[in-house]
C-alpha cells in the first residue's frame, strides 16, 4: 500500500495538536489544514490559539486568516476553500495533515454537507425578534424541549446555530440532530488515515486552564477591544467565539474580568466535551494517550509509527 497522502489529526482544544502538528508536518513532508471555525479570522489570533508566523513559515498552513471578524462564515464556504486547499497541497506531491477542531467543520468537509429546508426568512425574523426581548437563553431552552441532542451541542449564547436548529423543526418536524445522524453512515469525502492525541479528561482540564491564564496574559483583553473598535466590528459568529464572547460582556459591562476567565474555562471545557461526542464518529481513529511529562517528540514519533502502520497495512 502507498504512503497515506491524506492524514487527519483529532484532539481536542487544549490536547496539544497543534504543536505536535507543526513537528509531525515536518517529518512526513505534509502541509497543515486547520479545521477550526475561528482561526479562519484575521487579527483573532490569541484567543484561537492560532499558530505563530514563525511556525507558519515553518510549516505552510492553510484556511487561517481567510475572513474578516465582520463576516460570517460557513461551513459550506469552508469546505470549498479546503477541498481547494487539498487539491492544491496534493497536486504538488505534499501530504495534507488535517487538523481538527470544530465538529461541524470536520464532518462536513469528511462526510460532506446534509441536506436541510431552505431558509424561512419570516421565521428567523421572529426568533430573532423573540431573541432581542427574551433573551437568547430562552430560545435555547426551546431547543432543550424540541432537540436536547442538538441543544447539548450549541452553546446557549449560539443565536445562528439555535435559529437553524429551531427552524428545521418548525419546518420539518424533524430534529436537527436526527438529520446529522446520517453522517455515521457515510463514506469519507477524502481516503484519510485517522489518527488523534487523547489526554484524560482531568488532565484536559487542567490544561485549559492553564491556556486561559496564558491567553489572558499575552493580552488577550486588549485583542478584544481592538477588534470592537474596528469600523466593520465583530459579526455575531466571531463574537460568539469561546474566549471573546465572554470577554465581549466583560468590555461592556455584564461581567467582571475574574468572571469572564471562570466562563471561558467553563465554556472551553464544555466545548472539549462536544468535541469528544463528535470524534467518536471516527471509529477507525488510532488514537495515541498522552502523559502529562510526554514531549511533542515522544508523540510525534507515536503518532509517525501508527501512520506508517496503516501505511503497511
Amino acid at each position: 500500500m502507498s504512503p497515506p497522502q491524506f492524514i487527519l489529526l483529532l484532539g481536542t482544544t487544549a490536547a496539544g495538536k497543534s504543536a505536535v502538528a507543526l513537528e509531525l508536518a515536518a517529518r512526513l513532508d505534509a502541509e497543515v489544514l486547520s479545521i477550526d471555525s475561528m482561526q479562519v479570522y484575521r487579527r483573532m489570533d490569541i484567543g484561537t490559539a492560532k499558530p505563530t508566523p514563525e511556525e507558519r513559515r515553518r510549516v505552510p498552513h492553510h484556511l487561517i486568516d481567510v475572513a474578516e471578524p465582520s463576516e460570517s462564515f460557513s461551513v459550506a464556504r469552508f469546505v470549498e476553500l479546503a477541498d481547494a486547499a487539498i487539491a492544491d497541497i496534493l497536486s504538488r506531491q505534499r501530504r495534507v495533515l488535517a487538523v481538527a477542531g470544530t465538529p461541524l467543520y470536520l464532518m462536513g468537509l469528511m462526510y460532506g454537507m446534509f441536506e436541510g429546508p431552505a431558509a424561512d426568512d419570516a421565521f428567523r425574523a421572529a426568533l430573532r425578534m423573540r431573541a432581542d426581548h427574551e433573551g437568547v437563553a430562552s430560545l435555547h431552552a426551546e431547543l432543550v424541549r424540541v432537540d436536547p441532542e442538538a441543544a447539548e451541542r450549541i452553546h446557549p449564547n449560539d443565536l445562528k446555530r439555535i435559529e437553524r436548529a429551531l427552524e428545521v423543526w418548525h419546518l420539518m418536524g424533524t430534529p436537527l440532530s436526527s438529520l446529522q445522524r446520517q453522517w455515521s453512515a457515510q463514506v469519507l469525502r477524502y481516503p484519510a488515515v485517522v489518527i488523534g492525541l487523547r489526554r484524560p479528561k482531568e488532565e484536559n482540564s487542567r490544561r485549559i486552564n492553564a491556556r486561559v491564564r496564558e491567553m489572558i496574559a499575552a493580552g488577550l483583553v486588549s485583542e478584544v477591544r481592538a477588534l470592537l473598535a474596528e469600523p466593520q466590528g465583530m459579526s455575531h459568529q466571531a463574537g460568539q467565539a469561546v474566549g471573546y464572547a465572554e470577554l465581549i460582556e466583560h468590555l461592556e459591562g455584564r461581567l467582571t474580568l475574574e468572571e469572564a476567565i471562570e466562563q471561558i474555562k467553563i465554556h472551553t471545557r464544555r466545548l472539549a466535551k462536544h468535541q469528544r461526542t463528535w470524534f467518536r464518529k471516527f471509529p477507525q481513529t488510532r488514537w495515541v494517550d498522552a502523559a502529562a511529562d510526554d514531549s511533542v517528540e515522544s508523540l510525534s514519533s507515536r503518532l509517525q509509527a501508527a501512520i506508517e502502520e496503516v501505511g503497511r497495512a
